[in-house]
């Protein structure tokens, strides 16, 4: 359907459409049939959805005639009432564009519909099928309508407020339920409030209620704490009134019970579990589908969960028999009778365990299990005659265990520890290396039964391989694991794959993300690219410059670019201008879901293209991409659609001015009048929710309006300290002190605990320590404030037992070091330990524990320095340790000073790349580095190979003028990119960037591609060549580069050139740059910021008229003369009406 038509039948310009342009004077007396009389009397009232919805019941069992329309026409005005087509088409649109918009009217509607309108309507968002009306030529599309309706911000929050209020009255109750599945799935469960159990009835038939509970364990996962408190009561109290039990010491929790409640099951008491019949358990435990449904109780805590077992093991079940054990789901994370248990039992028991990792906490409780069952399990046995049958637990084995396997031990398990997550990088070398001194030779095949070990196999030895076997690789399903390859080693495979004089059929078959580590270098040696085989990579934004402008010479149709996946990264600017007007619309659907994809200059030229073209159609959003004066062409009336718009797409990803975001906001606040009410209101904002000023947020968000915003909030990731202390004043508000918050309140907090003070998370921690200890570790990869970390810190201490070593090292005494079990709860926590508690770590804890610890971010130098002295002690000098050793360092490596770093064996190109990913080196220890690993493998820098330079990475940095001079351009210019990534000193870089010249000429010569490869090489310019550079390449540096030029060089830039930046570059100049340009500089920085059209006669002020290119010019879909004819996909979010 086109767009045009869907519109219209969206909006309802309906069956009066056909017809009835020749209808004169008919007999206004004429039989019109009852309900069509009450349509069009609705008609007249204004009732525009009543009289669509009398308008499908008709339909459904009467067939529309040519003359219905001339009869519906003849009673309007025999009722007086003088409708044109085009005053009742324009009153319609209105009418439903305001429901839309406004869905508190739409449920007043529905409010209003009699029972008939209400069943049709109720049965009419049931239907899968995609409904159409068939009215005398005039389709009506019904499905089309739906779907519209339940993506509609508030509209899903309405349906579901009048399916509670009204369906269970007047549909069959199993359409009911189905109706609020959809709706709620809809909303991501959004609308479970605790409340919420109030409005749902409590005499249901069996089947409906069965069916609603099975909705809300699908939503348990995005229902609140408080919610789920809420729904569980709703439904133990429908269970116990239609169990009859009268008697309190029967348990009304029968075996059917337990299957209903589902994962809800875990919010039974404990004394509940305990009172549930032997006979009940037993018939529970038995059903087929038990395991699965105890396999999902992922919050499931170890006191309910020691409950369960206890009645299982009362029902008479043997709980050490295999199939009672498989049949036990997560309660075997919390098996206690490990007295008398057998090894055989005991391999059965860590077998089950490789789900405990889905548990929310306890993860601490759950390695301490397996250590103890793996003891049992390899009791009488040696570690090499269990290894295949131990399950994941074989990740908790240390260097030194892994060290004592034999290779044939690795190679008879390799099917079990190639499918075993969880494995650190260090054992995983370990492993590698055994597996391999097995296979003497590397083959395809040996290669591909290593699953994740794959990451162990050397750089060097991949690129050793033969290259048949490498190109067998990437085309296995062991592909899949190339991903988890270093950058250096994936340029071991590439450099290796590139070696043959034909590498066509090479570069196609790479796969996925490794084919971003693909040079320019290498694509342009391949003639044979075509989109089709481009769909499934992952293609960085220089490689697509260059394959877009390759593969738009020859592509016949804009749809074979424009499905190519990330090749849209490459759509220029000139690209999008050369479009039709035709032929811009028509192709905006491919890329409708690909936004992410890209650049905010990209965007910024979509918006100046759309206003050229079409601004009466415009996606309102987009106007957020042009100067902030065209947000005055917003007009009050279509305040509530910019909203929708700007509030479903990243405004940080559209304006990255803080100026204009403010302008922008402004706006946004104009429109909701400084306040927001209700629920509706926060429906509207969607992600502009995050943008809303503190004040807006302390007063202006209004209680009913507050518990859905607090949702909304969670999503946020970039709140500033002002919003975040608005946020916690109306946290306390709503919740009091948090001496008083219950364990449902501190669930749902969730993440904002971060945002309270140590003292007020004192009580927390002393309460709720598993809950806390829980968010932390659900908030890994942050780094969260020091009072938080802190808390969680006194959380673990107060719950250890203190057991002091009996023998402590020297200056130990009276300190109590830190447990294995702590460091596992404590997580990023660990950084509160005192640098001389973390020298007193046991050597058992610190050999089992290196690795958590080299991964937390917030150490100080003093306390990495104490973790290195414990190191020493216990492996012995640097001197002697061996790569795995170092690889588990992590970040307690930057503690190495240059002496220490020289005694390493560097030989290895992945224990240097290990080092190189680590942030904060001196340039005196990345000298050590780079010094190292030349003298301890032997090579020269002229002798260095393309993953060499990778995989030294940062430490390139050291290398002086001369050394960079030396390394050969045959290896340099297939890692232009990587090398690209480095923040080196200008010197670096400008020799870098002479051999770059090398490669691609003088920079005159440069095209987009070209200096979007370089990164921050291009920040090696000089002054002069700066200056030399095309404006229009100035939107293809990379950010990363700008930063990088030095602040007078900067200054150099024409204020043309400045003006060309694009607003990603703009954003990245430095204060430091800023105060070097001149007054006619920063107007025309500004001007880039602010997306300014660099051609003037396309910047047009706001009330200039919108101009259209014929339709005659170029058809729909075809190509223009000029370039490519482009679409560009960005959500249609709301009819596009003239404003």
């Amino acid at each position: 359907m086109s767009q045009e038509s869907r519109r219209c039948s969206l909006w309802l310009f309906l069956f009066l459409s056909h017809g009835v342009a020749s209808y004169r004077a008919s007999d206004s007396r004429q039989d019109l049939h009852p309900l069509l009389q009450k349509m069009a009397e609705e008609i007249i009232d204004g009732s525009y959805l009543n009289a669509l919805l009398d308008l499908i019941q008709f339909q459904s069992s009467h067939v529309w005639t040519a003359d219905l329309s001339h009869r519906v026409l003849a009673y309007l005005n025999s009722r007086h009432v003088a409708f044109t087509i085009p005053s009742l088409q324009a009153a319609m649109a209105n009418h439903l564009e305001q429901r839309l918009y406004q869905p508190q009217k739409l449920l007043e509607d529905l409010r209003g519909t009699d029972t008939l309108q209400f069943h049709t309507a109720m049965k009419y968002l049931l239907e899968d099928k995609k409904d159409r009306l068939e009215l005398d030529g005039i389709v009506i599309d019904l499905g089309e309508i739906r779907k519209q309706a339940l993506q509609s911000p508030g509209v899903n929050r309405s349906l579901f407020l009048i399916t509670l209020e009204r369906c269970f009255q007047v549909l069959n109750p199993l359409e009911c339920v189905e109706i609020l599945g959809r709706v709620l799935r809809a909303s991501s469960g959004r609308f479970l409030q605790p409340d919420i159990t109030e409005r749902l009835p409590r005499d249901l038939r069996e089947d409906a209620f069965k069916n609603l509970s099975a909705l809300f364990k699908d939503l348990y996962d995005q229902t609140s704490a408080h919610a789920q408190r809420a729904l569980y009561c709703w439904m133990t109290g429908v269970l116990k009134t239609s169990s009859n039990v009268t008697d309190d010491s029967v348990s009304w929790v029968s075996a059917e019970n337990l299957w209903i409640l589902g994962r809800y099951m875990v919010h039974l008491s404990f004394e509940e579990i305990m009172r549930i019949s032997p006979i009940e358990i037993g018939l529970f435990i038995s059903y087929d589908n038990a395991t699965k449904q105890l396999d999902m109780v992922y919050d499931v805590t170890p006191e309910l969960a020691q409950a369960f077992l206890e009645r299982i093991s009362s029902s008479n079940f043997d709980m050490r028999n295999t199939s009672t054990i498989h049949r036990l789901g997560l309660l075997v994370c919390f098996y206690d009778d490990l007295e008398l248990l057998n090894a055989a039992v005991a391999q059965v028991l860590l077998h089950q365990m490789i789900r405990c990792s889905h548990l929310r906490g306890f993860q601490a409780a759950v390695q301490k299990l397996k250590a103890e069952l793996l003891e049992i399990a390899t009791e009488n046995q040696t570690l090499n005659e269990t290894l295949g049958s131990l399950s994941d637990a074989v990740v908790g084995l240390t260097h030194s265990q892994l060290e004592s396997l034999s290779p044939e031990a690795v190679h008879g398990a390799i099917s079990t520890l190639s499918q075993v997550s969880g494995w650190a990088r260090s054992q995983i070398i370990i492993l590698s290396a055994k597996y391999l001194a097995h296979q003497k030779v590397l083959s395809f095949y040996n290669v591909s039964q290593m699953g994740v070990l794959l990451a162990g196999v050397g750089t060097q030895a991949f690129h050793a391989m033969d290259r048949r076997d490498l190109m067998q690789l990437l085309r296995s399903a062991t592909s899949l694991h190339v991903s988890d390859l270093s950058p250096a080693q994936q340029h071991g495979v590439l450099s290796k794959v590139m070696e043959a004089e034909d590498t066509a059929s090479g570069i196609v078959e790479i796969q996925g993300p490794f084919f971003k580590e693909v040079s320019l270098f290498d694509l342009w040696r391949e003639p044979g690219f075509n989109s089709t085989v481009l769909k499934e990579k992952k293609i960085r934004r220089s490689q697509a410059l260059f394959l877009f402008e390759l593969l738009s010479k020859t592509a016949r149709r804009p749809e074979e670019l424009l499905s190519a996946g990330q090749l849209l990264k490459g759509v220029t600017c000139p690209h999008i201008e050369a479009m039709s007007a035709d032929s811009f619309l028509a192709h905006f659907q491919y890329f409708e879901n690909n936004f992410s994809l890209l650049s905010p200059y990209q965007v910024n030229c979509l918006a100046w293209k759309y206003w050229e073209v079409s601004r009466s159609s415009m996606p309102l959003f987009l106007l957020a991409a042009l100067p902030a004066r065209y947000l005055a062409s917003i007009p009050g009336s279509r305040c509530v659609p910019f909203l929708i718009s700007l509030g479903k797409s990243q405004l940080d990803s559209l304006v990255l001015d803080s100026h204009k975001k403010n302008s922008i906001l402004k706006k946004v606040q104009q429109c909701l009048s400084h306040t927001i009410a209700d629920e509706y209101a926060v429906d509207i904002l969607g992600n502009l929710l995050c943008h809303l000023p503190a004040a807006v947020i302390h007063r202006g968000l209004s209680p009913r309006a507050w518990a859905t915003a607090l949702r909304g909030f969670r999503d946020c990731l970039d709140l500033s300290p002002q919003q975040k202390a608005a946020v916690r004043l109306r946290l306390l508000e709503q919740h009091g002190l948090p001496q008083n918050w219950t364990a449902e309140t501190v669930k749902d907090l969730g993440s904002f605990l971060v945002l309270f003070s140590g003292d007020e998370l004192s009580s927390v921690a002393t309460k709720f320590p598993d809950i806390l200890q829980q968010t932390a570790s659900e908030m890994a990869g942050t780094l969260p404030p020091k009072e938080f970390l802190q808390a969680v810190f006194e959380s673990v201490r107060n719950s250890s037992v203190e057991n002091p070593s009996p023998d402590p090292s020297p200056g130990c005494h009276g300190i109590v070091a830190p447990s294995f079990d702590d460091i596992v709860k404590l997580a990023e926590a660990n950084a509160c330990w005192a640098p001389e508690d973390l020298l007193c770590l046991e050597e058992d804890t610190f050999l089992r524990s290196v690795e958590l610890l080299g991964a937390v971010r917030s150490f100080s130098l003093a306390q990495l320095r104490k973790l290195k002295e414990k190191a020493v002690q216990v492996w012995d000098m640097p001197s002697y340790w061996r790569e795995y050793h170092i690889v588990s360092l992590g970040r307690i490596a930057l503690a190495l000073n240059e002496s220490e770093l020289e005694q390493l064996d560097l030989s290895s190109i992945d224990t240097v790349a290990s080092l190189s990913q680590q942030t904060g080196w001196t340039p005196g220890q990345a000298k050590s580095i780079l010094q190292g690993f030349l003298e301890d493998s032997g090579y020269s820098v002229q002798d260095l190979k393309s993953f060499h330079l990778v995989g030294l990475g940062a430490t390139l940095c050291a290398m002086n003028i001369t050394e960079i001079s030396l390394i050969k351009i045959l290896e340099f210019r297939v890692v232009v990119a990587r090398i690209g990534t480095l923040l080196c000193s200008p010197q670096v870089l400008a020799e870098f960037k002479r051999k770059a010249e090398v490669v691609f000429g003088e920079p005159t010569d440069w095209s987009r591609f070209v200096l979007q490869e370089l990164g921050t090489i291009a920040a090696g310019l000089t002054k002069e060549e700066l200056r030399m550079l095309d404006k229009d390449l100035m939107p293809y540096f990379q950010p990363s580069a700008i930063k990088c030029l030095p602040d007078e060089i900067f200054k150099e830039l024409s204020a043309e050139q400045i003006a060309s930046l694009g607003p990603e570059n703009a954003a990245a100049v430095t204060p430091a740059q800023r105060r070097q340009l001149s007054m006619v500089q920063l107007q025309s920085l500004q001007r880039a910021l602010d997306g300014a059209k660099t051609r003037s006669w396309l910047d047009a002020p706001p009330s200039a008229s919108p101009a259209r290119t014929p339709s005659s010019l170029s058809p729909p879909g075809a190509w223009v003369s000029r370039g490519l004819g482009l679409g560009y996909p960005l959500l249609v979010l709301m009819p596009k009406l003239v404003w």
